[in-house]
């Protein structure tokens, strides 16, 4: 049977799920769904096993920040007319025609994409090419937007640069440049905006420390439903 408590570490709350069992020491563990699990010895009191909590904070956060910033894995794309892909947090059908010009068409409810050639290879590469292009406009429109949040603290403009990750939605260099991951293009503008806080954030504090998540909840209150909605969305 599991019981779940809750442990404030400054702005941030952690819920766990308590077990006793038969063990001689509390135990803490993060699944990747960020659930915390805290297994505890029978008959150890309830405001000890809180305060191991609270003194391992810190490593909690981080772990369930580097999971909950994971996008998910992305099925293999055949990139064949019928295929449904995402641009802003809307859904258009893949539609591939033959033509003498490359090219690709936003379309009511539809990606146009002309090729001189069927070759779905072809087909990714100029669909990822617009993709960029669309999102060199679209994130720096929003790190417009969102830099006045974190100019009272004397951060110079953040550098921004593009890249295709696998394991991040974003990230901050420690000379102060911000990249977003390309497949963010195909979110919702609040799940951009929310990266980019979160990043604009660490221009400030490098790690995910108590400070790190104070500034956060002031800047973004809602930030861990966003968080939890983005890793929701079904982005390739």
């Amino acid at each position: 049977m599991t019981t779940p408590r809750t442990v404030a570490y400054g702005a941030a709350t952690i819920t766990y799920e308590l077990i006793f069992s038969k063990r001689k020491t509390v135990g803490i563990s993060i699944k990747p769904d960020s659930q915390v699990i805290v297994r505890a010895p029978r008959g150890a009191s309830l405001k000890e096993i809180d305060r191991i909590v609270h003194k391992r904070a810190a490593w909690i956060l981080r772990h369930q920040d580097k999971f909950a910033s994971s996008p998910l894995p992305a099925p293999p794309r055949q990139y064949l007319s019928g295929e449904s892909h995402n641009y802003l947090g809307e859904q258009y059908q893949l539609q591939v025609n033959l033509d003498k010009y490359d090219s690709v068409e936003l379309l009511p409810g539809r990606l146009l994409v002309t090729v001189r050639r069927n070759d779905p290879d072809r087909v990714k590469g100029l669909l990822t090419e617009w993709y960029r292009s669309q999102a060199r406009q679209i994130f720096a429109q929003r790190l417009e937007a969102n830099y006045p949040k974190i100019r009272p603290y004397n951060v110079p403009y953040p550098q921004l640069k593009i890249r295709l990750m696998k394991k991040r939605w974003g990230s901050c260099s420690a000379d102060g440049r911000i990249n977003l991951n390309l497949r963010l293009i195909q979110a919702p503008l609040i799940y951009i905006d929310y990266v980019i806080t979160h990043e604009l954030c660490h221009l400030i504090e490098h790690n995910h420390s108590r400070t790190f998540y104070t500034l956060l909840e002031l800047l973004q209150p809602d930030w861990r439903k966003r968080r939890q909605e983005l890793n929701l969305l079904d982005i390739v």
